[in-house]
């Protein structure tokens, strides 16, 4: 691992990994029905805050994503295959948790599947998934960017659990209740503003 690898073209690079990920999420999006897609990017009753931030954390990705792709992979080197390992995980966990989403009956939080463990597998997962992109080209920097982008996209998810209170009701709250927002064994935290 190295701070800021230096950075090029090259047909060895993590933009291999950016290309298999735009592949393999735009497909399954476009395999979904419309009124699904438009659920997973709901932003009603979000703050100026949180819409802000957001904005900021696509910022920080937008600059993860160059400093990924203009990367060369560490082919051979310990952080190449554990960051490899989790590029996988992570992406194969995506798409699971995106069907997940996916089969929630209408109207209905989803809470099967992936939803069991996490309120959020999708955020888990892409997080699992960069974090391992990271590796897989050695760069600490484009790590230490991806983690200030996941610290801004936590305030997107808190906005995500007030318009699901908003929306589901009883049954959300419930949920709450029940499952934590990331990983086991994490909080069961009710406050989502």
């Amino acid at each position: 691992m190295v701070f800021f690898p230096k950075l090029g073209l090259d047909w060895l690079n993590g933009w291999i990994l950016l290309v298999v990920y735009g592949i393999v999420f735009g497909a399954t999006l476009r395999s979904f029905p419309r009124k699904v897609v438009a659920r997973l990017y709901d932003r009603s009753n979000w703050t100026r805050a949180q819409r802000g931030l957001t904005r900021l954390g696509k910022v920080l990705s937008s600059i993860v994503f160059v400093l990924v792709a203009f990367s060369p992979l560490r082919v051979g080197s310990p952080a190449f295959f554990v960051g490899t390992a989790l590029y996988f995980l992570g992406l194969v966990g995506l798409v699971v948790a995106l069907f997940d989403f996916k089969a929630a009956e209408p109207g209905q939080p989803a809470t099967r599947g992936f939803y069991r463990v996490s309120r959020n597998p999708q955020w888990v997962m892409l997080l699992t998934m960069f974090v391992g992109a990271s590796l897989a080209v050695g760069s600490w920097a484009a790590l230490g960017v991806f983690v200030l982008a996941a610290v801004c996209y936590h305030f997107r998810i808190l906005a995500e659990e007030r318009s699901c209170l908003e929306i589901y009701g009883s049954a959300y709250d419930m949920y709450l209740e029940r499952v934590p927002r990331y990983i086991p064994p994490g909080p069961r935290s009710r406050h989502t503003a």
